[in-house]
């Protein structure tokens, strides 16, 4: 509670007495509280705040002279292209071309990359042969010179969300320029 005194003023018949100036007296405990409630709330925010960063590993500059080995069954390849189109194949590029196994797909949540992710989680998991489950599968992301670079953040977000482990940023091949060039001339026509 603030309380405050003042000078006060008392008149007697028709003559005024002098003044009385009494100390101004403010309580400055409820101030006080409310200064730590404001220094708690503002330290309590900014910590909520915080900005999530992802790691981005890059490759050494020694040529691999020995890739790791990843089975064809764990590999899900999603070709990002401009006008934010995406296309995906599981597996190798040349068996995928040959049974004409290359769709298209968006960045939707829960009809696009990310779907399509959870599929292929679900389906390690539950095939036996696979002892890792869906901490083998390997997802590579292969941007065209078309390519924004919003496309690779929200692949590289849809990897995160679903917790891929292994994933990578790597160029695609000619044979899948050739398809992305083909597709564009086709959508165009």
């Amino acid at each position: 509670m603030i309380q405050a005194e003042s000078a006060v003023t008392q008149r007697r018949g028709k003559t005024f007495s002098r003044n009385k100036k009494l100390p101004l007296r403010i309580d400055m405990t409820p101030m006080v509280d409310l200064g730590f409630l404001l220094v708690a709330f503002f330290v309590f925010t900014t910590t909520l705040s915080a900005p999530a960063v992802t790691d981005l590993f890059m490759p050494r500059d020694e040529p691999i002279t020995d890739p790791p080995n990843i089975g064809e069954s764990n590999i899900l390849t999603a070709l990002l292209d401009e006008n934010n189109r995406l296309y995906y194949y599981e597996g190798k590029w040349e068996n995928a071309k040959a049974e004409n196994r290359i769709f298209e797909t968006n960045y939707s949540v829960y009809s696009g990359l990310g779907s399509i992710i959870r599929k292929k989680q679900k389906e390690l998991d539950d095939n036996k042969k696979f002892p890792e489950g869906r901490k083998g599968l390997m997802l590579l992301i292969k941007p065209s010179s078309g390519a924004v670079y919003n496309n690779v953040i929200n692949a590289l977000d849809e990897a995160l969300i679903n917790e891929v482990k292994k994933y990578a940023i790597i160029e695609p091949d000619s044979d899948e320029i050739d398809f992305l060039k083909a597709k564009l001339r086709k959508q165009l026509n």
